[in-house]
């Protein structure tokens, strides 16, 4: 029998299955094994004739490819999306975008709302764990704020693209509009304007980089965020969280900003050949898209060797909890930050705004960063052994799928069968491995009845 999704039994009135009487998946499971047949479903619809301009069906590793970068919310593309994918194949990948970057229980949620079914506690357990909350409570209020909050920002998103792009394409550019809005705001980064451009053809275009740019950042730093700043609306009455979130995202961007001017300024190939207001925008646009977007109006390809390892930092560190994008999280990159500053200034505590922060929160933040470096070494091993491209870029790639980021410096067009599954299975682990991992170790602790004595250990 299925229960709602959460408990799978077997009929234990045969003598011989009683000792197996009940399988039972852990909230981790549900939403593991709901990504994952999200992404078959639509890999499969992506096979189809009609979801290609040819009207040849696509090999199945590259529909299952583009159904991973786009439930993942990434980006990475082995076949352009604006010219080989049909009208029904863009509708079946901004579909699995939207879902998602909502979450597969969002939806289930807003499905069950509609169909007037009452949200039972397991629902309510698993809905805890997708949106990375301490507590249960609220969390069918949350959900719902989230589904109002994310069709409102891209719908008024969506219309001001359209009104822009409706001058560069006529009718076809509403279609544009709306659909970017969805991409971008899930951070997403897939694009329709053809030929893996993303938005360079837009460098120095006010509207479209800063309608862009803060759907990315409202995506990226969190709902739980958004629906602190608005209902408190003053920083001092914020949550230590949001604080952190929003202090951290802040300096990144400006930060970012900074040093890819610096890098690039004189790069005839990227920011040479601009006005210095261009420079100043194509700047603070990188700065932004690497935190799991994955547009682009400069070349990725074209960069300083500097400038794509700078990126690959951002790319690592990615969005905050609780949002559309990926990467350890900035929250978590806050965390060691300061417990680093603390270890050197021999202060015992870690502290920020007058508040001390858990150890235990700073070994979970220590562990999801260690696994996450561990994951990417590993796949970037791999790479280097099945593909014929420079490691820098090889490294950039990797980095880029398990952030869930979508930028490229080109190769992922060319790699053979073996290094699009091994990214595959990156944008996955991306997508659900740091967060199922901060969900797991975020169980409450359990101190056994005997501690042991004290050994010492010399580091450093």
């Amino acid at each position: 029998m299925f229960d709602g999704g959460i408990i799978l039994s077997i009929d234990p009135r045969t003598d011989d299955l009683l000792d197996i009487a009940k399988w039972r998946l852990t909230p981790y499971q549900v939403l593991v094994l709901g990504f994952a047949g999200l992404i078959f479903v639509g890999a499969l619809l992506l096979t189809s004739p009609l979801a290609s301009t040819s009207g040849k069906p696509t090999p199945f590793v590259d529909a299952l490819f583009t159904a991973t970068s786009a439930v993942c919310v990434t980006g990475l593309v082995v076949v352009d999306t604006g010219s080989h994918w049909s009208l029904f194949g863009q509708l079946v990948i901004i579909t699995l975008i939207q879902i998602g970057g909502l979450g597969i229980m969002s939806m289930a949620t807003l499905i069950a709302l509609l169909i007037g079914k009452k949200i039972q506690l397991r629902e309510r357990l698993i809905m805890q764990e997708a949106l990375n909350q301490l507590t249960m409570a609220g969390v069918v209020r949350l959900m719902i704020y989230v589904m109002k909050t994310t069709f409102i920002i891209e719908l008024i998103g969506g219309t001001i693209l359209a009104i822009r792009w409706f001058a560069d394409y006529g009718p076809r550019g509403i279609y544009y509009g709306y659909w970017h809005a969805v991409s971008a705001f899930c951070n997403a980064g897939f694009d329709l304007f053809g030929d893996f451009r993303s938005l360079t053809g837009y460098v120095d275009d006010l509207t479209v980089n800063i309608v862009i740019t803060l759907l990315i950042i409202l995506g990226g730093i969190g709902f739980t965020v958004i629906a602190d700043v608005w209902d408190n609306r003053r920083f001092s009455k914020f949550s230590l969280h949001t604080k952190l979130v929003l202090t951290v995202s802040a300096f990144l961007i400006i930060f970012g900003a900074a040093v890819i001017s610096l890098l690039e300024w004189n790069n005839p190939d990227t920011l040479g050949g601009l006005s210095w207001q261009g420079k100043l925008l194509a700047s603070y646009f990188q700065s932004v898209t690497p935190r799991t977007a994955g547009y682009n109006t400069l070349d990725i390809g074209k960069l300083e060797s500097g400038t794509l390892f700078f990126l690959i930092i951002l790319m690592f560190i990615g969005a905050s909890p609780a949002s559309t994008g990926g990467g350890v999280k900035t929250s978590t990159f806050g965390v060691l930050v300061l417990a680093i500053a603390a270890q050197i200034s021999g202060k015992n505590d870690v502290e920020i705004f007058q508040r001390r922060i858990p150890v235990a929160t700073v070994y979970k933040a220590f562990t999801v960063v260690f696994l996450s470096a561990l994951l990417v070494i590993l796949v970037t091993l791999a790479l280097t052994v099945t593909e014929q491209a420079p490691f820098l870029n090889i490294l950039f790639e990797v980095v880029s799928a398990f952030g869930t980021v979508g930028l490229s410096t080109g190769i992922t067009p060319t790699l053979t069968v073996a290094g699009k599954l091994w990214l595959i299975l990156t944008m996955f682990a991306g997508r659900v491995g740091p967060v199922t991992l901060a969900l797991a170790i975020a169980l409450r602790a359990r101190k056994g009845a005997l501690q042991l004595p004290e050994g010492r250990v010399i580091i450093g």
